[in-house]
């Protein structure tokens, strides 16, 4: 993990290796792109040539910016690994592929995916909750996408499942750049091991 206190240079995203059904997902991943080179933030992915991972990739190396992809051997040919990164990294397991992102990563984003977008947001959540690290995690909720989810969230909140200081850890937006510019003001938190007092358990 990256070291608490350093300035955002780095921004994992998490998002589908499909483009989806409506326009406002790809033009925002090609959004995203842009506004990263233009930060001069690394993008840190899945490594996939296909989807919404391949539009954010390529609009950010197309606008001059550095792409890091991390994708398991397994995947490779499945998910069309993108052969034009700055840095490609081939791992042996899923485990290990979002381990490498999250420590390459400085912040965390999220658009509109499947289960592996959701395996890898709330993977990312969790490591949050348990104290693994403080660093920003947002979630782009493009026309209303994620409500569902959200609705869950709130659901599991409401049922004494999930405590309101966590429920604090995710950021939503509905813009990627005005969301991207939130996470890229705040500072890492402080890393507390959510089991240590048993005010938390």
């Amino acid at each position: 993990m990256a070291e608490e206190g350093r300035m955002i240079r780095s921004v994992g995203v998490f998002c589908g290796s499909s483009q989806g059904n409506k326009p406002i997902y790809r033009e925002a991943a090609a959004q995203l792109g842009r506004e990263l080179a233009m930060r001069g933030i690394t993008l840190v992915y899945g490594a996939g040539d296909i989807g919404l991972m391949g539009i954010v990739a390529n609009a950010t190396l197309q606008a001059g910016g550095r792409v890091i992809g991390v994708i398991p051997r397994s995947l490779r040919e499945r998910e069309v690994a993108h052969l034009g990164l700055t840095e490609l990294h081939v791992v042996e397991t899923m485990h290990e592929r979002k381990a490498l992102m999250a420590d390459r990563s400085d912040a965390f984003l999220a658009l509109p995916g499947g289960y592996g977008t959701a395996d890898e947001l709330f993977e990312i959540l969790t490591w949050a909750q348990l104290g693994m690290h403080g660093k920003p995690i947002g979630l782009v909720n493009l026309a209303g996408f994620f409500d569902p989810l959200l609705a869950w969230v709130e659901h599991s909140l409401s049922e004494g499942f999930l405590k309101a200081k966590h429920l604090q850890l995710l950021h939503v937006g509905e813009d990627v750049v005005e969301l991207l510019q939130r996470l890229c003001a705040m500072s890492p938190r402080e890393t507390v091991d959510k089991w240590a007092t048993s005010a938390d358990r």
